[in-house]
């Protein structure tokens, strides 16, 4: 069975964001882990409507700003992916993990 490590990033700092997941990318080519990626999502644009008291009604300017996504996937390596679960990434950029299990092509499912 092949395990898929799914790595997703977001984050408002578009430079911070490339160079983070550029310097993993290299780590990991380094480390001679298979890697696809990264893969870019077109940039989001969130409004955020900013009101004056609880309630509505006066409303200050929407806050506005962009959100940035990157997308990586290394297969198999499991150690590998383990040491990125547990390193410390900056602030402005969230990460999420999924793993994903693969069975190999014919194998009885159940």
């Amino acid at each position: 069975m092949t395990f898929i490590t799914k790595l997703s990033f977001q984050s408002g700092d578009r430079y911070v964001l490339e160079k983070e997941v550029s310097n993993l990318k290299t780590l990991l080519e380094k480390k001679g882990a298979e890697c696809k990626g990264p893969h870019a999502d077109p940039p989001k644009e969130i409004v955020v409507p900013q009101y004056r008291q609880l309630a509505p009604g006066n409303r200050f300017n929407s806050w506005q700003y962009t959100v940035y996504a990157r997308h990586l996937e290394i297969h198999g390596n499991d150690h590998i992916a383990r040491e990125v679960g547990h390193m410390d990434f900056p602030d402005s950029i969230h990460v999420e993990i999924e793993l994903e299990q693969r069975k190999p092509a014919g194998h009885k499912q159940s």
